[in-house]
């Protein structure tokens, strides 16, 4: 079966983090086949915008005729049209159009260069927008296409309402550049984006993401338009295809690459190069139980309710991102310690603590719970190790009532209260009536890990 052909019709990104490039890395990634048109070259790098040309108008249309004459095209996508005279091309050549298109009102880079000349704002409103099934401006782009200031949600909610009057029959508003302004996100929380989607005929709906902190954002409006066009072009409804390329965009942004000396570009390949990492997760996973059975006194650090070791991916996002052993670990009444085989999402609970912690520290991917005993908190503490604590009882009463809360809500916590989260090594709790009190080891990967309970065992020993 032949991917589907998504086509994206924008300029050129010398330097490979937004633009064309970045749609195409996209739709590949997404499993599209990506066909373009370019509308304009760039000279740019992270900081600048050097300078721009764009081809005539009428190679433009060229181009989209060529290409739809000969690919079933899915869907498809328009980024930076720059001119009058090219937006009146590609209105042209896709005005007799049968699948869905998206359309991101490039304007301004985000090094501030203008990306589209002053006089052909109103073609873009009168030829463009009536084509879209989905318009996607942010903050700038929406206040300059409704022509109103954007401070709050009342004021979202009426620039919507304007926009769609333009004749798209969809809205996406993208929320990043509201938590730039003081006091102006329309979440209200400072630790979220909320991108608003407006449907014709029904109430806007909230796209929540946690807010990713990095300045390597570049290339996000193009990875994300081209993400939704690519699943809008898979055969997903409109919502689905945003929540999804939301979730696409997110990954890309914790995945960020740092290059250059300006705002880095997002990572495309992230979801590549997570699958490429689970063999490598079960393998190390598979070491680590071969090193465990062979360790003297491993038995002691196993609590009541059992061990278990979770290994997270890269970017690690939900429970199934962390391998654990199935049937966690245990041992008999001589000391001898039995442990299943490792697998993904085998252990809610430990992919919880990797998970929150990661949140914290993004260099923590690994974590083992191990028995609470005054001795093996003093072993802790003499093998130099820096102890973070938390109290079950200050817990929020309606997280208690989630099976697996706890972990997660006292690990962010013990690591948030903190004053140097990166250098705590231990989470501890005390229990409470039918909780057996336990600390966590974190780690960078096994091998850190296991390091670790070495140091710890080997202060056991010291005192027995």
């Amino acid at each position: 079966m032949h991917p589907k052909c998504i086509l994206t019709i924008a300029g050129s990104d010398s330097g490979g983090g937004a633009g064309i490039q970045a749609d195409l890395k996209t739709i590949t990634v997404l499993g599209g086949y990506g066909l373009s048109v370019i509308t304009a070259l760039t000279a740019q790098n992270t900081k600048e915008v050097t300078g721009i040309c764009a081809p005539d108008s009428g190679f433009v249309l060229k181009q989209l005729q060529t290409v739809l004459f000969d690919f079933p095209v899915a869907a498809a996508k328009t980024g930076m049209l720059f001119s009058s005279q090219i937006i009146e091309e590609v209105s042209q050549g896709l005005k007799d159009k049968e699948f869905p298109l998206v359309v991101d009102p490039v304007c301004v880079s985000g090094s501030g260069h203008k990306l589209l000349e002053e006089e052909a704002f109103q073609k873009l409103k009168e030829k463009i927008l009536p084509l879209a099934d989905l318009l996607t401006p942010n903050k700038l782009e929406a206040e300059i296409l409704s022509g109103m200031k954007i401070n709050g949600e009342e004021e979202v909610f009426l620039a919507l309402e304007k926009l769609l009057v333009l004749g798209p029959e969809a809205i996406l508003l993208k929320g990043g550049h509201f938590n730039n302004d003081a006091g102006a996100a329309p979440s209200g929380c400072p630790d979220e984006i909320v991108d608003w989607l407006a449907i014709k005929g029904k109430e806007p709906v909230p796209i929540k993401r946690s807010k990713v902190m990095t300045k390597n954002t570049h290339g996000t409006g193009c990875t994300l338009s081209a993400a939704i066009a690519t699943f809008l072009g898979q055969g997903h409804d409109l919502l689905s295809a945003v929540q999804r390329a939301r979730d696409y965009l997110q990954l890309a942004l914790r995945a960020n690459f740092d290059l250059g000396a300006g705002s880095g570009p997002v990572n495309h390949l992230a979801p590549l190069i997570k699958l490429k990492r689970k063999d490598k997760v079960i393998e190390q996973l598979i070491e680590v139980r071969k090193e465990i059975l062979k360790r003297e006194n491993f038995h002691l650090l196993i609590p009541e309710v059992r061990m278990n070791i979770g290994l997270a991916l890269p970017w690690p996002e939900n429970i199934r991102d962390v391998a654990a052993f199935e049937g966690r670990i245990s041992h008999t009444s001589d000391g001898q310690v039995i442990i299943g085989w490792p697998a993904f999402g085998a252990s809610s609970h430990m992919a919880k603590v990797v998970l929150a912690a990661n949140r914290v520290n993004p260099e923590i991917h690994c974590a083992v719970n191990i028995r609470y005993t005054q001795q093996i908190v003093e072993a802790v503490e003499k093998a130099g190790f820096t102890m973070a604590w938390f109290d079950r009882q200050d817990e929020p009463g309606d997280l208690k009532e989630k099976e697996g809360s706890t972990l997660e809500w006292g690990t962010f916590t013990a690591l948030s209260d903190h004053p140097h989260p990166e250098q705590v090594v231990a989470i501890a709790d005390r229990g409470e009536a039918g909780k057996e009190p336990m600390i966590r080891i974190i780690g960078e990967d096994t091998k850190d890990v296991m390091e670790k309970l070495d140091r710890i065992i080997n202060r056991l020993r010291e005192k027995g």
